[in-house]
């Protein structure tokens, strides 16, 4: 059991050393790239909202 384990923790050790590692600038650019995808699916859902929220009270007051 535990020369299992241990394997389990050697193998993962080598697989990481094998990752490609983003390099500082590439993290802070991708970052970025995020926030603004998602501010910009958040406002678009807002306007969404909005219009629905509108039309739905349109349709009820009327």
């Amino acid at each position: 059991m535990m020369s299992k384990i241990k394997s389990y923790f050697s193998e993962s050790y080598q697989e990481l050393r094998k990752v490609n590692w983003p390099t500082q600038k590439e993290t802070a650019h991708l970052t970025w790239v995020v926030i603004g995808f998602s501010l910009s699916v958040a406002i678009f859902l807002g306007i969404l909202d909005m219009v629905f929220s509108y039309g739905i009270r349109w349709f009820i007051s009327s």
